[in-house]
This record gives structure tokens, C-alpha cells and sequence, in this order.
């Protein structure tokens, strides 16, 4: 009956968590990827940026919890519990890290800010490789709410959204 005397959970874990732009460019939902994988949320709900320069910064505040040896992909563990997979361009686990300058290391804090990895976006193209920078939550269990507040055009570091932990 009195329930707004009760206070509300905002724990971390289940506080949303702002997103922020990887890279300058055109946000796009997920389903607009060009690669099922992930357009048809196989691995998780999310969303991408189709960069204008090959500066890649992390989506959130975070942990990382893993770089691939080919540096194309980062793993991240947000304070809230959810993992994001910042998966760089399409098909690019074959170009053997090549056009990927990776610079963070398991176990590094970051933050909308912090460079991941610059990303030489020509050498992606010469590859025939499409450049969409992914976002993906690989945990969706996890999830209870995840909004984009930004579309089109956006800027590195730049808060496009939320997602929040189940409680």
C-alpha cells in the first residue's frame, strides 16, 4: 500500500548503464548489420556505427575481459554485470589483426573515452571487409532493458543509450 515510502533498488547491478558512441559515424540498430550473426541477434541485442575514421573508443565503462589474438574484437564486462563483445568490421577475424591497432589489455578499466584500437578503415575497404563497429550484449539473460536515444549521425564518446541488469 505505501509503496513509494519503500525505497527503490539502485544498486549498480541493476542501475542502467549509459552507452556511448565507439567511433564517429551513422548509428545503426543491430537489424541493419549486414551480417545474420548478429542482425538476427544471434549472439545479443545491441547496435553498431558505421565509423568516418578508424578511432574506436569503448561503448561504456567497463572491465575488459578479453582481447582476441587477431585484436578485432574486445570483450567487456560492464559494472551492472552485462558483457558487451565490441566486435570491429565483419568477417575481419581472417585479416589476422592486420588494419587493427589494439591497444587496451585484459583486465583494463575503461571508459567512454579510453581508446580500444585504431582501425586503418582503407585497409578494411582494400579487403573487401565491411567497417561496422558492433555492439553486441552476449549476455541477454542478463538484460532486462536496453533503449538507443541517439540515431543517425554521432560522435566518439557521445551517450546514445541504456542498458540495465536484471535486478
Amino acid at each position: 500500500m505505501f509503496d513509494f515510502l519503500k525505497k527503490k533498488d539502485t544498486t549498480p547491478e541493476n542501475s542502467p548503464v549509459k552507452l556511448y558512441a565507439p567511433a564517429n559515424g551513422k548509428l545503426i540498430p543491430i537489424e541493419e548489420v549486414a551480417d545474420p550473426v548478429f542482425s538476427q541477434k544471434m549472439m545479443g541485442d545491441g547496435f553498431a556505427v558505421i565509423p568516418t575514421d578508424g578511432k574506436i573508443t569503448s561503448p561504456a565503462a567497463g572491465k575488459v575481459l578479453s582481447v582476441f589474438p587477431t585484436q578485432h574484437a574486445v570483450g567487456l564486462l560492464l559494472e551492472n554485470g552485462v558483457e558487451i563483445l565490441l566486435h570491429m568490421g565483419l568477417d575481419t577475424v581472417e585479416l589476422s589483426g592486420g588494419p587493427f591497432e589494439t591497444v587496451v589489455k585484459e583486465g583494463d578499466q575503461v571508459t567512454p573515452e579510453t581508446v580500444i584500437s585504431t582501425v586503418d578503415l582503407a585497409a578494411l575497404e582494400a579487403a573487401g571487409k565491411d567497417n561496422a563497429m558492433v555492439v553486441v550484449f552476449t549476455n541477454m539473460d542478463k538484460v532486462s532493458d536496453f533503449n538507443l536515444s541517439a540515431s543517425g549521425d554521432v560522435s566518439t564518446a557521445a551517450e546514445i543509450g541504456s542498458v540495465t541488469a536484471n535486478a
